[in-house]
């Protein structure tokens, strides 16, 4: 792969190295395509099983899960912590087109006082182009009818949203937005990559005010991490386009008002690349405000999948997870443990795994904890109380729950 200072016939090769490890990992490699080429087109067939679903637990300590069934998403609720799920709950009752893949899928969280709260990207017609669409239910089976959350109605890029509720009890949407491109396009300007815009809502999802632009030059298709500072208010990571193009990480923490503070790089690999590898950041703050985040880049010459604590300008403890063929890592922390979990392929099977440290990240233990041999979607890692659970659903064994002991 590259370094910094490689031209761009390197990085070509360093793109072909990347699709390598996105399709040994089972991901959709039709999606790993150059930055100008590099997103599906609304009605195509997938190459792969649609498999992309989050989970969350209710306040009450249920499982539930969302999922794409043709035009339509399913909130379902398992009674024994993923062993088996009830008859699924529809969440849009009339049909429209949704997104579905590993960075892109529906989105699930709860408020403080237990509804379900379901995001999601509806595809237009026009190539590249969505709009994040929002629905609420209060007693987690009646949906409100479905709305698009942001304001800006072009036929545009709108997409890969990420959904959390803040330990200040906002709902923060935030996405991948290309608006400002499209104004530096007709103006005949250079602009980087895409933008992220987030909206808040103060009333649990019930109204959202209007969105704000939170940052130029992001990556165009890598999820974006959401979650609470140690004073709850939200903080977002995401992959970013540094110049002159190293698509390193950078954070911005949201004010009361949801008003963006100021962009600081997060991590400092430097990897220069012109494309966009679908394989977005997880975040997490521990009490005493360390925070844990776990991303893949290319570092050394090599692609992997790291963890590391993010400090002022610098990330202490970073390593790499698993071997070179590890991706899609999610992360959680509950006081001074930390959980990381990623899926791995060996050559015939992907397997999930974990590492859990119960200092602080500065010591891990391994886990493996579980294999399939088709096709796979990225493992969750998700909390009820101070239990964590992996989720991870494959083509062969369906949606699947193991707790780290």
């Amino acid at each position: 792969m590259v370094s910094v200072a490689t031209p761009r016939t390197a990085a070509r090769k360093a793109l072909l190295a990347l699709l390598g490890i996105l399709a040994i990992a089972n991901v959709d490699v039709a999606h790993a395509q150059p930055a100008q080429h590099m997103h599906g087109v609304a009605g195509t067939k997938p190459a792969r099983p649609e498999l992309g679903t989050s989970a969350a637990f209710a306040p009450d300590g249920a499982l539930y899960a969302v999922t794409k069934d043709g035009q339509h998403v399913l909130l379902h609720r398992s009674p024994d912590d993923g062993r088996s799920w009830d008859a699924p709950v529809v969440v849009n009752t009339e049909p429209e087109p949704i997104s579905a893949d590993g960075e892109n899928r529906p989105k699930l969280a709860f408020d403080a006082d237990g509804a379900a709260l379901v995001s999601w990207t509806r595809p237009l017609a026009k190539r590249f182009t969505g709009e994040i669409r929002f629905a609420r239910a209060d007693d987690r089976r009646h949906f409100t009818a479905p709305v698009t959350v942001h304001r800006d109605r072009q036929e545009i890029t709108h997409r890969f949203e990420s959904l959390a509720v803040t330990g200040a009890g906002k709902v923060v949407l935030a996405w991948i937005d290309k608006r400002d491109l499209e104004l530096a396009q007709a103006a005949n300007r250079d602009y980087r990559g895409a933008a992220i815009y987030a909206a808040v809502s103060d009333d649990g999802g019930r109204s959202f005010r209007p969105e704000q632009k939170i940052a130029d030059h992001s990556c165009e298709c890598c999820r974006i991490a959401i979650t609470g500072d140690a004073d709850g208010l939200p903080l977002l990571m995401w992959r970013h386009v540094f110049e002159p193009n190293e698509r390193d990480h950078a954070i911005v923490k949201l004010g009361a008002d949801g008003a963006p503070g100021s962009v600081a790089r997060a991590t400092f690999d430097r990897w220069r690349i012109d494309a966009c590898p679908h394989h977005g950041p997880s975040l997490a703050v521990a009490p005493d405000g360390t925070r844990h985040a776990v991303w893949f880049n290319e570092k050394d010459g090599e692609g992997r999948v790291f963890y590391g604590r993010l400090g002022d300008g610098r990330v202490e403890g970073q390593r790499a997870l698993g071997g070179e063929r590890a991706a899609h890592a999610d992360l959680a922390v509950v006081g001074r443990r930390v959980a990381v979990t990623w899926k791995e392929f060996d050559g015939e099977r992907t397997a999930l795994r974990a590492e859990v440290s119960a200092d602080g990240g500065a010591t891990f233990s391994p886990r493996a904890l579980a294999a399939t041999e088709g096709a796979s979607d990225q493992p969750r890692l998700i909390r009820r109380g101070d239990a964590l659970l992996v989720f991870w659903r494959t083509e062969t064994e369906g949606m699947r729950g193991y707790w780290l002991e």
